[in-house]
């Protein structure tokens, strides 16, 4: 018989409730990284403008399945406004392009096997001739389709039209509802390449005080030049969040947030290359040591690793500087990457004179540790602070002088009357 009364324990039925919460937290982790996901952003914008697309095309169209629309949203929707905008411009070119010269070639001659090959040939000559890049074989599939057609007027205007509207839903999907900024997954890149080369910096540096055979020290090295391939992966997260400020409505100054990340990357990339060096230089030093001697001496072996901590240090709060928004906490990343600096730089000093007291004693490997010391100078000067605004502000000024001489350009008056010199 069960209990009653108020010391009764309470029923077993609420309290397993709360044990859901725990269990739908991995279910909204994966829901939020698909949100971030460009893929997913991708494949569902694409559907529904694809989606939206037909419906317009069957209501302007005169033909019963206007798929011609659909598919030109599919190829003209991109993840980005501005790669929506130049493959929309393109598409909409080389499908114009191979329609009209479909209707010139049908005018004299018919279809058949030598006036098709023409036809292909010409098409793909006009696609280089008027730079539609990738869209170059779409002029000669849209000649080769209106060529083929029985009702050549009627079908090739239509197929202009379901163009036309194609690509105008996708522009105006991406208008109306802007795609997501990409700068977050580039901004995780960038960190996370920072903290890439602090681990192989704190790998190298732990078997400085120990025999290491050259095997080991090729190891080493090995990694540092894998690092590369994650620096192209990188560049291509980081082109991506470029285009995706390019003409975005939600960003307000995309010119200095894409310049603070490609000079970002641009400094950690020369890093990557100086430790790329920095390993073979050990790799040198351990050719030239005993199998059973250490790289260095104890006190210089545990300088070089508290130089070589700093350093990567140094470089994860450089990582995080570029990537910190004004609005965020770019005040203190600033701070611990000087604060990483000033370590470095008095551990480098310490390094500097115990490296000099080796050298008048045994100056073997002089060329070597002469080299150790000005790798890490030039890590140290390219995480400068005042050295990464000068090169912000020299980008800074191309970008706006190419800003200003492209519109020169587009400007349709000469420059007397503008007064322009």
């Amino acid at each position: 018989m069960s209990p009653t009364g108020p010391d009764a324990e309470p029923p077993s039925g609420p309290a397993t409730a709360p044990s859901t919460a725990p269990a739908t937290a991995p279910v909204r982790a994966a829901v939020a990284r698909a949100r971030r996901d460009p893929l997913v952003a991708q494949t569902l914008r694409a559907t529904f403008a694809a989606t939206l697309s037909y419906a317009v095309a069957e209501q302007l169209s005169n033909q019963p399945a206007p798929l011609t629309a659909p598919l030109t949203t599919l190829l003209v929707v991109q993840v980005t406004l501005y790669s929506t905008l130049t493959t929309g411009v393109r598409r909409v070119v080389s499908v114009v392009a191979g329609v009209l010269l479909a209707i010139g070639f049908s005018a004299v001659v018919g279809l058949s096997w030598w006036s098709l090959g023409l036809i292909i040939l010409a098409a793909l000559a006009l696609g280089h001739l008027i730079r539609v890049d990738e869209f170059v074989n779409e002029v000669a599939i849209s000649g080769m389709l209106v060529l083929g057609v029985t009702q050549l007027a009627s079908q090739a205007w239509d197929r202009v039209l379901e163009t036309l509207i194609g690509a105008g839903v996708g522009l105006a999907f991406n208008l109306f509802l802007a795609p997501p900024v990409l700068v977050e997954p580039a901004s995780e890149s960038i960190e996370d390449l920072a903290r890439r080369v602090r681990q192989l910096l704190l790998a190298l540096s732990e078997e400085l005080d120990a025999p290491i055979p050259v095997e080991r020290a090729a190891e080493r090295l090995h990694e540092a030049r894998r690092l590369d391939q994650y620096i192209a992966q990188v560049d291509g997260a980081l082109r991506q969040a470029e285009d995706s400020l390019r003409l975005n409505p939600r960003i307000s100054e995309g010119l200095l947030a894409r310049l603070m990340l490609r000079t970002g990357l641009d400094t950690l990339e020369i890093c990557v290359v100086v430790v790329r060096v920095i390993a073979r230089t050990l790799t040198d030093l351990a050719k030239r040591r005993r199998p059973d001697e250490p790289l260095f001496p104890a006190e210089i072996a545990a300088g070089l690793q508290d130089l070589l901590g700093h350093l990567g240090g140094a470089l994860v709060s450089f990582g995080v500087l570029v990537t910190t928004q004004v609005s965020r906490d770019a005040e203190g990343a600033e701070q611990r990457l000087a604060a990483e600096l000033d370590a470095a730089w008095a551990s480098r000093e310490r390094v500097a004179d115990l490296l000099l007291r080796q050298v008048q004693e045994h100056p073997l490997a002089w060329q070597l540790h002469g080299a150790l010391l000005a790798e890490v100078d030039r890590i140290l000067d390219e995480l400068d602070p005042e050295h990464r605004s000068r090169r912000l502000m020299d980008e800074l000024d191309r970008a706006t002088v190419q800003r200003h001489a492209r519109f020169a350009r587009l400007n349709p008056l000469p420059a007397f009357v503008t007064g322009r010199r």
